[in-house]
């Protein structure tokens, strides 16, 4: 499922595309800006996501096989509540 299928979705309900796209955007722009300010996003009976740093750490060049510093990456992550889990 993507982000237009969920679009979709919504539209059922509300009747309206237009409505369904703005309430779409709305809810993961607010995501968005919560992880982005380190906050988790927690959604009851679904689950959390929050942000995970990675740390700077030495990769490897394949071609040439020197080596790399690989900087310091953020990233999100997902874990799912029980109730997800076992439906």
């Amino acid at each position: 499922m993507n982000r237009l299928d969920i679009i979709n979705a919504v539209a059922k309900i509300l009747s309206s595309r237009a409505d369904a796209t703005r309430a779409v955007r709305a809810v993961f722009d607010a995501m968005t800006q919560s992880l982005n300010k380190g906050e988790k996003v927690v959604i009851s009976n679904f689950g959390t996501f929050r942000i995970k740093l990675r740390r700077p750490r030495q990769g490897r060049n394949p071609k040439t096989g020197g080596s790399v510093a690989v900087p310091e990456r953020r990233g999100v992550r997902f874990k799912a509540s029980r109730n997800l889990l076992a439906s």
